[in-house]
């Protein structure tokens, strides 16, 4: 009840007083033709008929056709408005609104709590938000007492609904989970990696609302912006190489910015904007939604931006290429890419409107001839401040004298810029939007990327050169010391140090094995040039090969492995391809032709780059892809270029996109010195812009310092030593003194914050001052889950291998692996924690708990084969935890109850031996007892069984791959139906039995190459 009275019920006052209504959750099943449906159905065909103005005959046809729609895609776009029909009195389609989007009140706005749907199994979301009957958007609340991980237990309780009550997520636009303080949403079917913050009520501000759930709940659904959200900011990206679909639901920021570009094309009052969304804060994906709205517009009719041209422009081939390729991966209508001068002019002349254009600025060189409808054009501009050289801004300018003009930046536009400041930016404006580099490692939406110094002495100060240089070549034949004083010394001279840069690469090896790739994590290796890219690649190629040679492996088979694991990625030249006398400059010249790619070579380089099962770690560059280069894998930038201000900035912001769990940060290691004076190389920004774009590592340290810290108080509440034979004692003074589950929580959450930084510490020689209470902390974490939780810590798989090994072999030593460890039902093992005899009233506990556990994993396995045979025995078991928790129950009753549930189970397990049927068909009889309501006889069902296994491992439609081919498992279903019909099965009952025995073939009967 505490979270009715502490989330749920606050929730539902904030959404009643933001003009949603109430519905009874008593009454609302004669509202939508009972729970195996969600849509409010009296509700649905009133508004059809008062939207359209069609009679309640052609609404309820309507009612009937789309709930046959079962795609969340197909939904988005009926409900922007993309459907039609025939209605009575008219003789052409009619398109069919179900919502008003121009007349928020013309919509009924409702909700309902603890909405019960019955799905593939019974389940009760906590809120449903409908617009005109149609559920849009799922809560689920949390108590606050509970300081449960914000994307754990309710994260995974929308993660059940989608996969136990599908129906309710067809029409869904996103899902919110809240604890009445903090708020996260996600679009429908993302991932908890992806679920975000609203932290912008923008145009309000926090100081108007009176609570943060309040400013949250508004943010996403208050109606207007309920609205605005589905009709302009939700796209569908197809990822090319696995053909997903990944639904996509606009950031704050990104919805921001658009509506402030879009406001300012509306009042027409100023022509330009200037907005700066840092590197991998999805900028390419508010320029999409930028032209979602500007081209639909659906909630404001407005003569200015009716049917606008939009010119989308880049400075770079390969950022439009990726532009591009977002463009029709979210299925924005017809964006046609430019390829040329002659192209461009065609097109600008044509003197048409509703274009979207994708084009390099560089295909306006030259042009001076201005198009006559240029007010009517819409420019958005990637990368902005780099398009005003060579006179490329006039020019553009020149041919769309009355255009609107939009800069688009990953990073802040420098102090002394005045001209991108000029050309986009209003007077004393500065930026239109803002979203820092501090506001994105905030939000979650990238990583923070760390620094760290390597081999500093042979790092360049380029005011000591001719010292560095004297020192360095001292060894060197005096004629070519002579020689390359003659041309000038110069940084690159010393860069291409064969001492250094051999040490390099075997530095750069090392410490990738050790620390990168552990994480499955891959690195770039920037150069300071294209001789020094060969360099690298003949160096680090000698490296790795003689690592292997020495694990083993044959010198061929060495350098075959090495030469995969590196790819040099750089612009080729002619001169590449001419003999020279001189040794040296030959062999570069060979390696240049030997290591260079072209572009479909590099296509597949940065695509194998991307694989995480590819043995391609390295990419090696000087210029290219240190800007528009997406690699999320990239966990490191070994930097020996002396890059500074903007360049810096780009290349580095490589390693900042999100992965998982282990890339916790990027990581820059400085072998050519640029960290020593970051100020200096940022000297020409805005210091508060740059503040934090990288962070030295001892930032880190400081952190891992903090919360072992926060963990002390519990250390002496346990009585902690050093001694490693009292530590199962020390947890039980632990346990004893966390005296409740929100003390628990609280705890478990301070020692996640401690774990995770020891983690990103691990190759820093501070750990070994907290390696100890490490092992201590995850030892106690593994051993204390099953009491407060039952079930078992499976945090250590995901640690880094190394640490992964140095805890399991810890928890053999302290005695808490057999404790820990989880048997199946076929274990001997199992069934000793059943023998109570000479055991002490402690260990008999632990074996309760203990044994709960192991019960509880089965069982949800078992659940998940099928639910029709083991959800009775999961039922008892967890009635049995609750009452043990509870205390109505003693250790030794709650073991003899465990024992009998396992019992039987074990003998459900063996019936289908004495059935005459086999193990899969058996699960399917299971099914049909269920559903069947004794219609059948024993006999029949028996023989049914049998009938329905064939279908789906003997039937001709039942090819390799049917699970994935909707086709063939149309064709399936409609045989077991059939079958079922045949044997007088209820037909009321008929379709839910059909899909229910579908789910159980996918997962008995697939058939894979």
């Amino acid at each position: 009840m505490s979270e009715y009275y502490f989330v749920e019920k606050p929730c539902i006052d904030e959404l009643v007083k933001l003009g949603y209504q109430w519905i009874n959750p008593d009454n609302n099943e004669l509202l939508r033709d009972g729970l195996k449906n969600v849509i409010l159905k009296n509700i649905f065909i009133s508004q059809l008929q008062k939207i359209n103005n069609i009679s309640e005959d052609d609404a309820r046809a309507v009612y009937y056709e789309l709930l046959k729609i079962q795609n969340n895609e197909e939904w988005t776009k009926i409900l922007r408005g993309n459907y039609s029909r025939t209605v009575l009195g008219e003789s052409k389609k009619k398109t069919i609104r179900l919502i008003d989007f121009l007349d928020t009140k013309n919509n009924i706005f409702s909700l309902i709590n603890q909405f019960s749907v019955k799905g593939l199994k019974n389940r009760i979301p906590d809120i449903v938000l409908f617009v005109n009957g149609i559920p849009l958007v799922v809560i689920e609340a949390k108590s606050p007492l509970s300081l449960k991980d914000k994307t754990g237990e309710a994260f995974e309780q929308i993660k059940q609904y989608e996969r136990d009550i599908p129906i309710l997520f067809y029409t869904n636009l996103f899902n919110i989970i809240t604890d009445g303080n903090n708020l996260l949403y996600g679009a429908t079917g993302s991932s908890s990696e992806f679920w975000g913050y609203w932290r912008d009520p923008w145009p309000k501000k926090s100081q108007d609302f009176e609570s943060t759930l309040a400013q949250d709940l508004y943010a996403l659904c208050a109606p207007e912006r309920l609205l605005d959200i589905l009709a302009h900011f939700v796209v569908f990206e197809k990822d090319e190489k696995t053909k997903k679909i990944i639904k996509k639901v606009c950031r704050y920021q990104q919805y921001r910015a658009v509506n402030k570009i879009y406001e300012r094309i509306k009042d027409d009052k100023h022509k330009k904007g200037l907005i700066w969304h840092t590197q991998g804060s999805g900028k390419s994906l508010t320029m999409v939604y930028t032209v979602l709205k500007l081209k639909a517009h659906l909630t404001l009719t407005n003569s200015e931006i009716a049917n606008p041209n939009i010119l989308v422009l880049t400075d770079r081939t390969n950022l439009d290429k990726q532009i591009s390729n977002t463009f029709k991966a979210c299925d924005i209508p017809n964006p046609k890419q430019i390829t040329s001068k002659h192209d461009l002019t065609h097109e600008l002349s044509r003197n048409t409107y509703g274009m979207v254009l994708l084009s390099t600025i560089f295909k306006f060189e030259g042009s001076i001839n201005n198009i006559s409808n240029s007010h009517n054009w819409i420019v958005l501009i990637d990368e902005c401040h780099r398009t005003q050289e060579k006179d490329l801004g006039a020019y553009l300018r020149k041919t769309l004298p009355d255009a609107k003009f939009f800069g688009f930046t990953g990073t802040p536009v420098k102090k002394n810029d005045r001209n991108t400041y000029q050309m986009f930016s209003e007077i004393n404006e500065g930026y239109l939007d803002k979203y820092s580099i501090d506001d994105a490692v905030r939000d979650g939406a990238t990583v923070p990327i760390r620094y760290t110094s390597r081999l500093t002495q042979w790092q360049i100060n380029p005011q000591k050169l001719d010292i560095l240089f004297d020192q360095w070549f001292a060894h060197e034949p005096e004629e070519k010391i002579k020689l390359l004083k003659n041309k000038g010394v110069s940084i690159e001279h010393l860069i291409k140090h064969p001492k250094r840069l051999n040490l390099i690469a075997y530095d750069i090896w090392i410490h990738f094995l050790e620390n990168i790739q552990p994480n499955g994590l891959k690195a770039q290796i920037v150069a300071i040039d294209r001789e020094a890219v060969i360099l690298y690649k003949l160096a680090l190629d000698q490296v790795i090969t003689d690592h292997y040679i020495a694990q083993g492996l044959s010198p061929n088979e060495a350098l075959e492995k090495a030469e995969q694991m590196s790819k040099c990625v750089y612009s080729n030249s002619q001169e590449d391809a001419k003999p020279s006398e001189d040794n040296y400059t030959q062999t570069i010249r060979d390696g240049l032709k030997e290591f260079y790619l072209d572009q479909t070579q590099e296509g597949n380089a940065i695509n194998n780059f991307n694989n995480p099962d590819h043995p391609l770690s390295f990419l090696i560059v000087c210029n290219k892809l240190l800007t528009g280069f997406d690699a999320k894998i990239e966990g490191v930038m070994y930097l020996d270029n002396p890059l500074k201000e903007h360049n810096l900035l780009q290349a580095i912001a490589r390693t900042n996109r999100l992965h998982n769990r282990n890339k916790q940060y990027g990581l820059i290691v400085d072998y050519v010195g640029v960290t020593k004076n970051l100020e200096k190389a940022f000297e020409t920004y805005n210091k508060d812009d740059v503040v934090n774009a990288m962070q030295d590592f001892e930032v880190e340290r400081a952190i891992l310092r903090g919360t072992h810290l926060d963990l002390q108080q519990y250390f002496k509440l346990a009585n902690k030593s050093s001694s490693i034979t009292l530590q199962k004692s020390e947890f039980d003074n632990l346990i004893d003194n966390i005296t409740s589950e929100d003390e628990w929580y609280a705890f478990k959450n301070k020692a996640k914050q401690f774990t995770r930084a020891y983690e990103a510490m691990r190759a820093d020689p501070i750990i070994l001052n907290f390696q100890y209470d490490f092992k201590w902390v995850m030892s106690f974490l593994c051993y204390a889950t099953q009491k407060f939780e039952q079930k078992t810590y499976d945090d250590i798989k995901y640690y880094n291998e190394k640490i992964s090994i140095m805890l399991e072999k810890h928890l053999d030593v302290i005695g808490i692996r057999s404790i820990c460890k989880i048997h199946t039902i076929t274990d001997p093992e199992f069934w000793d924690d059943f023998n109570t005899e000479n055991k002490t009233e402690d260990q008999i506990k632990t074996a309760a708990i203990h044994k709960g556990t192991e019960l509880k994993k089965i069982l949800t396995e078992k659940v998940s084969e099928n639910k029709f045979q083991y959800d009775k025995f999961s039922q008892r078991v967890q009635d049995i935890i609750l009452k043990f928790n509870q205390g109505h129950l003693e250790a030794a009753e709650v073991l003899k109850k465990y024992e009998q549930v396992s019992k039987e189970l074990q003998k459900e397990e063996n019936d289908y031996l004495n059935s005459g049927l086999t193990k899969e068909s058996y699960g399917i009889l299971k099914i049909l007892e269920a559903s069947s309501e004794n219609v059948l006889n024993d006999g029949n069902l028996l023989k049914l069984s049998t009938q329905i296994a064939e279908i789906y491992s003997l039937s001709e439609d039942a090819t390799i791959g049917w699970q994935d081919k909707d086709g063939l498992k149309k064709s399936l279903r409609q045989r077991v139906r059939e079958q079922l019909i045949n044997n007088n099965t209820d037909p009321n009952s008929l379709k839910n039995i059909v899909f229910e025995i579908e789910n159980y073939a996918i997962k008995h009967y697939s058939k894979v190459l």
